[in-house]
């Protein structure tokens, strides 16, 4: 059952950021502290997640953050934190954050010799493939997917025997094992854009079932095999949560992740990856919103919004949670976990991620 409550966020000192854009975890400088409690450490900083953190909970926090900020510099390090992290990484120490689209795409590009991964493995595993030469580090090794676990790539080269000729587009949610057995990949982002770049009468789209099913409605012309995977948070929802949500709040704007069933997504104003689900609000404005995905997605669209009232889905991910200010500076100051992916597998499965980068999408 989905569990709401409505956003607190009258006026956070954080500013509305693009997917995928460079934060500015490090600037700590301005001046617009209005109404933070004097003498607690960087205020600066605290005014982007006071609505979050209790004043009281900041300076046990306060001392990670300016540690971290301290760490960069010296491991000459980026963090990449997605979307779905909490209010005190995305909005204090995170140099770059956006979706798994987003973030792959800032990853080719990072300038630093170390790069932490705020999110799960298989991003972590993504970031290395586009950055062979640099080390990239995960907090948590534990930080996984379940849509990663649904498929293994032994079970991608008995699709390939199965369908032969039938190109293969594997979610980036998946590990480099599976991504290396596949044409290319795709986000929920560009997934129909990358379904439609192979110009196939046929597509096996692995592992989300939903997402293939919610692409299948979108491009009717192409036929889609699906496997059976799914996102643990995501499939939890009902379209009777929806419907309640509308009868509690007559004329909210409901939008919905595509990682969703699509019954849900049939009862939603708008469906889309977690930047759209982003961009959508900064453009259209909704003056209630219901954002059908990850809790702390809404925590970090609301901080940036305070004039749009945030109703929130409370199911979390329990991977992304793995995460924390504490991991992270320990992942700095360590040096770990590295990740790392052998030669012949990581050539193969880049070729599939470049291949998806290399698709536009609008």
């Amino acid at each position: 059952m989905l569990r709401l409550s409505i956003s607190e966020d009258a006026s956070m000192a954080a500013t509305s950021l693009p997917s995928g854009t460079n934060f500015g975890g490090t600037n700590v400088g301005g001046t617009n502290v209005a109404g933070i409690p004097g003498g607690l450490p960087l205020p600066n900083i605290y005014a982007r997640v006071s609505r979050h953190v209790p004043a009281i909970e900041w300076p046990a926090l306060a001392g990670d953050v300016a540690a971290i900020l301290e760490l960069k510099k010296t491991r000459n390090a980026v963090i990449l934190a997605h979307n779905y992290q909490a209010p005190e990484i995305f909005h204090t120490v995170a140099d770059i954050v956006g979706d798994s689209l987003a973030l792959a795409r800032e990853a080719v590009t990072v300038d630093a010799d170390v790069i932490v991964l705020a999110g799960v493995h298989f991003m972590a595993e993504t970031a290395k493939l586009l950055n062979p030469g640099k080390t990239v580090l995960i907090p948590d090794t534990r930080a996984g997917c379940s849509l990663a676990d649904s498929i293994t790539a032994a079970d991608v080269r008995g699709l390939r025997a199965k369908y032969p000729g039938v190109p293969i587009v594997t979610y980036v949610n998946t590990s480099a094992a599976v991504k290396a057995e596949s044409d290319l990949c795709c986000t929920s982002g560009n997934a129909v854009e990358v379904v439609r770049s192979l110009n196939a009468p046929r597509v096996l789209m692995i592992p989300d079932e939903f997402l293939a099913q919610n692409v299948q409605a979108m491009i009717p012309e192409v036929e889609i095999l699906t496997w059976a995977g799914h996102c643990e948070v995501h499939e939890q929802f009902t379209p009777a949560d929806i419907r309640e949500v509308r009868e509690s709040y007559p004329g909210v704007t409901v939008i919905t992740h595509p990682e969703c069933p699509p019954e849900v997504v049939a009862e939603a104003d708008f469906s889309g990856s977690t930047a759209m689900m982003m961009n959508f609000v900064l453009e259209k404005r909704p003056k209630q919103v219901v954002l059908v995905t990850e809790c702390s997605m809404g925590d970090n669209i609301a901080a940036a919004n305070p004039d749009i009232e945030f109703i929130k889905p409370c199911n979390l991910c329990p991977h992304m949670k793995r995460m924390s200010l504490k991991n992270i500076r320990h992942a700095l100051e360590t040096m770990t976990h590295e990740v790392t992916v052998e030669p012949e597998l990581a050539g193969r499965a880049r070729m599939a991620v470049e291949r998806m980068l290399a698709v536009r999408t609008r």
